[in-house]
């Protein structure tokens, strides 16, 4: 990743009576009959309260985020690295800007300051300003051992990115039919036209102003005002919204202007990956270039492999910088790219032969 950290590769599944070879060539109908679909989904830990859970490094450095009732799942190994790199899509030269910190209320006037306008750094003001939350907060019922203001927008989208914080999506009823959601990068908002994994809401100041309302109470206002009720008006969800839209993706060398592969500086296999992306593998029929996103909500209709009841069309999410952003889907389910490649192996029915996926990865690791 840009900072450093090693990115782990292999498809991490364990398979039951067969192969991935095998598993290909199988048909769903046959898949969900003998329960061999190696990727259901993956539940928060506590999924009748849910709530935001926060990974250890992270908690390590910022330990008002440490919840008493439960702890992170995933390794740090198969996480994005901590902290994020940041980059600005108003200094594309400048490269990473984060000085490898984490931006926070204290530093981001220093760190920040004749790098954006003053209104968008009011609005990482905003950002990184702690609002209560339903398990961080000041009452009783909180699930931190010791009362706090509660989070920050920053606290997920550390950095305008993500270190794989996640919580239990708000909207769905009944409790049972609630999933769990992964942070998503903040990355290449400019270029984003619907926002929300399930709502479609049309702008980032919707999505501000919606994600600080809904995610941070579970979509139960009435709690809400009891731990610690807080209105933006338009005004600021403005400029948080203009701060959002700064943060850029990880430059992309080996891409041309179009967001295509540049040849003279691909391997063959990250030819053949990008020929197998736009075509065998069907992935940019919704990973449309330059942005590797189409706008759009997809359902897969996951409920021909599993036992488990339709979840309904969820937006396409950007490829762009996506070997910064494991685990991968809505949930976290798929570890690795490799893991990705063999669920879309099965659910798309494309029966890709194991140096075609080898392939796929390497053209996605140049995104």
């Amino acid at each position: 990743m840009t900072r450093g950290k090693p990115i782990l590769m292999g498809p991490t599944a364990r398979l039951r009576e067969t192969s991935w070879d095998e598993l290909g060539k199988m048909t769903p109908v046959e898949i969900k009959e003998r329960g061999l679909f190696p990727y259901p989904s993956l539940p928060h830990p506590k999924h009748t309260p849910g709530g935001q859970v926060f990974p250890e490094m992270q908690i390590e450095q910022f330990p008002r985020l440490r919840r008493f009732d439960v702890d992170f799942d995933l390794p740090e190994e198969f996480l994005p690295e901590f902290p994020p790199a940041i980059f600005l899509q108003n200094r594309p030269e400048l490269g990473d800007v984060s000085r490898g910190e984490v931006v926070s209320i204290n530093n981001y006037y220093r760190l920040f300051k004749g790098l954006v306008t003053p209104v968008q750094l009011d609005g990482l003001r905003l950002l990184l300003t702690p609002f209560p939350q339903e398990e961080f907060n000041p009452t009783d019922d909180r699930k931190s051992l010791e009362p706090s203001l509660g989070v920050t927008c920053f606290d997920c989208h550390v950095n305008g990115h993500t270190t794989g914080q996640f919580h239990l999506n708000p909207d769905n009823r009944p409790q049972e039919r609630r999933f769990r959601l992964d942070t998503t990068s903040l990355r290449g908002m400019f270029d984003q036209q619907i926002h929300g994994s399930k709502r479609s809401l049309r702008s980032v100041e919707d999505f501000t102003e919606f994600e600080q309302r809904t995610a941070y109470f579970n979509g139960d206002q009435i709690h809400a005002m009891k731990k610690g009720l807080t209105i933006l008006d338009r005004v600021h969800v403005s400029h948080m919204a203009q701060m959002q839209n700064m943060f850029d993706f990880p430059p992309a060398p080996a891409l041309d202007l179009m967001g295509r592969l540049d040849r003279s500086k691909a391997t063959e296999e990250e030819i053949r990956g990008e020929e197998l992306f736009f075509g065998k593998a069907k992935c940019s029929g919704c990973h449309v270039p330059p942005s590797y996103m189409d706008q759009q909500m997809h359902d897969l209709k996951l409920e021909r492999f599993m036992d488990e009841p339709g979840r309904g069309p969820i937006k396409t999410f950007t490829l762009r910088g996506i070997k910064e952003s494991p685990p991968y889907l809505h949930d976290g389910r798929c570890l690795t790219l490799e893991d990705t490649v063999e669920f879309f192996n099965l659910v798309l029915e494309l029966q890709l032969n194991e140096q075609e996926k080898k392939d796929l990865v390497s053209f996605m690791l140049k995104l």
